[in-house]
């Protein structure tokens, strides 16, 4: 996952500091992407697949932040749907992740890095192209 820091944001006030976990990110992001037409699922790992089956809902699946010096950098895993245009998609899950992460940390992003694992096929077409016994 990632490290356990937390993020300044702003400046001081009189009145205390404001820090962010990674993992809040994580969902923050998470959420944004998952938001995108044609996003089918976010990917995890075998743990978290465990965990949704029993209940569980994991925002921050298929996300890894990376605290580096100069900045934020964010890994996102998808599944797209099939027939959509994967760089236009892509690129409306990397402005819709830094707009919701600006709007709600007030951070900066130096990356975000999408990583398409996965087509899903529409689930009537998979049903139709099993031979039936």
């Amino acid at each position: 996952m990632s490290e356990n820091h937390l993020l300044s944001v702003g400046e001081g006030s009189n009145l205390g500091e404001v820090e962010i976990a990674p993992e809040v990110i994580e969902v923050i992001a998470g959420i944004a992407a998952s938001e995108v037409a044609g996003v089918a699922e976010m990917r995890g790992n075998f743990a978290t697949g465990v965990a949704e089956r029993l209940g569980k809902k994991n925002h921050g699946k298929g996300v890894k932040v990376e605290l580096a010096e100069d900045g934020i950098v964010l890994d996102i895993y998808v599944v797209m749907d099939f027939g959509i245009s994967i760089p236009k998609t892509a690129q409306k899950i990397q402005d819709n992740t830094r707009q919701a992460l600006k709007n709600m940390t007030a951070l900066e992003i130096k990356e975000i890095n999408v990583h398409i694992v996965g087509v899903q096929m529409d689930k009537e077409e998979e049903e139709e192209e099993l031979p039936e016994e």
